[in-house]
């Protein structure tokens, strides 16, 4: 769907984009990860033909932006980190000027109005000026204006930047639905962490311009930090002897104690039981066991302190 191959963009001396190699496949949440300036809105705006790379190639759709942009954009669906919107006009008024501007023929344009105003939950307010929508609301209308034309891709700049918590749990849901019910691909460009990992099926970490490393989550995690993590929960006090029986288990790399709870480093899931029952041997009371997964925000901080990033 998207292909990027050692593209370059500078704006004066500032190299935005070093190199950057990527590809996203049809149908997935991809996700480009990164802080402010790493590159972000950049890549989108060269995928989207409003200006060229310094060089290399990409593609989308299997066509060139620079030659083909308006047949691209066409196609796919942008939201922006500030959407630009009539706060004068009324949800539909809003989508029927943006309909227009796609070139949406007029007697299916009331009805694609009405279906996005239906999907976002936008039908009873629809007759209202945005001026009196809440930030969320108004990135409804939003994101209802980069469907208006069913596009087969989607780009998001960003698409909860400065929405309160339910708000931003809100488009998410609706994010989802989008990818899930659509069967569109979406490209996701954000520095929030946390929505990446709940939203992403791949994601890629950007940083200065440059591609540090791509891929699902699990990929990453087992990359970055092989073995297991184990959370295991006993009641106090801890056996005296606890130490010296752990020191000899197989598998243990490393244990960190946090009140009751020890959080443990081990080879392989195959140990787990090998030290629930030294644990239990040694006169621990048990009350939870569980392998606790490698976050995005671990991995994302792991890949920039390995290439000289801020942490």
């Amino acid at each position: 769907m998207i292909q990027l191959d050692c593209v370059t963009k500078s704006f004066g001396t500032t190299r935005a984009l070093d190199g950057l190699s990527l590809a996203v496949r049809p149908g997935e949440i991809f996700g480009l990860l990164g802080p402010n300036g790493a590159g972000k809105t950049t890549t989108i705006r060269l995928l989207n033909g409003l200006f060229p790379p310094d060089s290399g190639s990409l593609s989308v759709f299997g066509m060139d932006p620079q030659k083909q942009g308006s047949e691209i954009r066409a196609r796919a669906g942008i939201l922006t980190e500030t959407p630009a919107l009539y706060e004068r006009l009324s949800a539909e008024e809003n989508l029927l000027f943006f309909g227009n501007i796609c070139g949406i023929s007029q007697q299916k344009l009331v009805q694609c109005v009405f279906e996005v105003l239906d999907l976002f939950g936008l039908e009873a307010r629809a007759k209202e000026r945005l001026a009196g929508f809440s930030k969320g609301m108004k990135q409804r209308v939003a994101l209802a204006r980069a469907l208006l034309h069913d596009p087969e891709l989607l780009f998001l700049d960003e698409p909860t930047s400065s929405l309160d918590p339910e708000s931003a749990l809100q488009v998410n849901d609706l994010i989802r639905t989008i990818s899930r019910d659509g069967g569109r691909t979406i490209f996701l460009c954000t520095h929030n962490l946390l929505e990446a990992q709940r939203l992403c099926d791949r994601v890629a970490v950007l940083d200065a311009g440059k591609i540090l490393a791509s891929g699902t989550p699990a990929e990453l995690a087992a990359a970055l930090f092989p073995g297991v993590r184990v959370e295991i929960d006993m009641e106090a006090p801890a056996p005296v002897n606890l130490a010296e029986k752990l020191a000899v288990c197989q598998g243990l790399r490393s244990i960190q104690w946090e009140g009751g709870t020890a959080l443990m480093d081990l080879a392989d899931h195959a140990d787990i039981p090998g030290m629930v029952a030294t644990l239990v041997s040694a006169g621990a009371r048990i009350t939870r066991v569980e392998p606790r997964p490698v976050s995005l925000e671990e991995i994302y901080f792991q890949l920039r302190k390995n290439h000289g990033g801020h942490t």
